[in-house]
């Protein structure tokens, strides 16, 4: 009896794990159908732009689905934990979550794109990505991809963006389209504004559409840095330093694609000379200023959109031609500013962390408190295009409003470049009560200040301090050598300009 009762609890745990494992198959199976996927994802241009996509329509007639690509083709636990941990985040999502506040539009870029797509699902259909017929830049490009995959972390999607969803704006290749229409439809500048007083103007280049409206920031002695007391202040923000900044001018916002795209269509060159220049006095020396920017990859704009939005993408290099160029162009010294000048000007006169009211400690999301609770965003918001508030791209001047000397968009936006070397201890370089001060003498990379659209309050203080990340933002660059004028790996950098005051104007 012992014996039959071992056999009929062994042949009844066999029914049982096969019945299990026939119903969790078909469970797997159901839950992965594209069927199952849109059932949940009500994302509004998902099936649409999947079915106009080269995964839907190609030749082949081939048809890949939604857990072809959103799942990792790696080992059995990979896969099965990615299912388990998407699946589990997508379901609380559609059942406490309002789809009419999700940002469909940011769930198309590239940056939530990388972390809902994987290479081995890639590699696992193009197993051969040197098949006959491919162009010699595309040859290229996945040699580099093969060589540097796991050091730099690159993606497949990074160049195939649009391979799995339709869009018409995406294109991987140098892309000139589009952009001598968004120029404004009036007739060129015949000559450069005539400055005779320390005052606002606007200054119009000469042959071009381009117009920069410039206010005239008065000079003056403030505390650089922030107290140690400062919330999440760091170590290369002290100490803080007294500083004398003479008179100068500086564009009311950020330049904008109209004012740069101006340089670009008259300069724009196929050469590539080296940015290793010798800089004195913070001009580069023997610099060609008529050879711009080559065309760029893809749309530096992200399809965001152009006119009076902030330029974008471009190098420290292709920022530093502008000003040469504008320089050129009017007879008058503009240049990028020192970040002296750049925090003054932020500041607005201000001591406070920024240069309207705020704690940083209650507006960052970054606290385990204001995770749970929110933060107050009224006042920041209308001041600043950040995490909170800019759906994860660049924004519009007119819809924040100016600091105390009339700039807009001194904080968030986008991150914009100095002239100065980046030093973690400049501070303590500098001597107290320096008179325009220029940074240090040499550097590998340069002060960037102001954070971007995608920055928490706690690094839009205007004392915080960043800088470039040269390599980093060239990562998936393939070109050899990178491009020395447009970044691949970043999207919120910019830049705005300040005028040098003429002799003759100064009191």
């Amino acid at each position: 009896m012992r014996n039959k009762k071992i056999v009929w609890f062994t042949l009844g745990g066999f029914v049982l794990g096969f019945a299990l494992m026939i119903f969790l198959n078909s469970f797997y199976v159901k839950s992965s159908s594209n069927e199952s996927c849109m059932s949940c994802h009500v994302h509004t241009y998902a099936d649409s732009t999947w079915m106009l996509s080269m995964h839907y329509r190609n030749s082949s007639g081939t048809v890949t689905d939604c857990a072809d690509c959103h799942l990792p083709a790696g080992t059995p636990s990979e896969h099965f934990m990615a299912k388990a941990r998407m699946g589990t985040k997508d379901l609380f999502s559609y059942i406490f979550k309002s789809k009419e506040k999700i940002n469909w539009e940011a769930k198309r870029e590239l940056d939530y794109a990388r972390k809902i797509v994987f290479n081995s699902s890639c590699k696992k259909c193009h197993a051969d990505i040197f098949p006959e017929g491919i162009s010699d830049d595309a040859v290229i490009s996945h040699l580099y991809y093969e060589e540097h995959e796991k050091d730099y972390n690159l993606q497949c999607i990074n160049c195939h963006l649009d391979a799995g969803h339709y869009n018409p704006s995406y294109q991987h290749g140098h892309n000139l389209a589009g952009y001598d229409d968004s120029m404004p439809d009036i007739e060129p500048y015949a000559e450069a504004a005539t400055v005779t007083k320390f005052e606002n103007y606007t200054e119009t280049v000469p042959g071009t559409v381009c117009a920069i409206n410039m206010l005239a920031i008065p000079g003056g002695t403030f505390e650089m840095g922030s107290p140690e007391s400062e919330p999440f202040r760091k170590a290369d923000e002290g100490p803080v330093r007294k500083v004398t900044v003479s008179d100068f001018f500086m564009s009311e916002v950020e330049v904008t694609w109209t004012q740069y795209w101006a340089f670009f269509l008259e300069t724009q060159s196929p050469g590539r000379t080296s940015p290793s220049k010798i800089y004195a006095n913070n001009t580069r020396e023997d610099i060609d200023a008529v050879s711009g920017p080559t065309p760029p990859y893809g749309a530096p704009d992200q399809g965001w959109g152009r006119g009076d939005r902030p330029a974008i993408t471009m190098t420290h290099y292709g920022a530093e031609t502008f000003c040469q160029w504008l320089s050129l162009k009017t007879g008058r010294k503009y240049r990028l500013p020192t970040e002296a000048e750049w925090e003054y000007a932020a500041r607005g006169g201000t001591v406070t962390p920024y240069y309207f009211e705020g704690n940083p400690r209650k507006l960052s999301a970054a606290t385990f408190k204001n995770k749970l609770f929110g933060t107050d965003t009224a006042v920041i918001s209308s001041n600043v295009y950040y995490a909170q508030n800019s759906h994860n791209r660049t924004g519009l001047p007119q819809d924040v409003q100016a600091n105390p000397f009339g700039l807009k968009n001194m904080l968030g936006n986008v991150m914009e470049y100095c002239s100065d070397w980046y030093a973690e201890d400049a501070y303590s370089r500098m001597a107290d009560g320096a008179v325009d001060p220029r940074g240090p003498e040499t550097g590998s990379e340069y002060v960037v200040r102001g954070g971007y659209y995608l920055s928490d309050a706690a690094d839009l203080r205007c004392a915080a301090r960043s800088h470039t990340e040269h390599d980093a933002w060239l990562h998936t660059d393939p070109q050899i050598p990178k491009s020395i004028w447009w970044y691949s790996d970043i999207k919120g950098i910019g830049f705005r300009v300040v005028c040098e005051v003429p002799e003759e104007l100064k009191q």
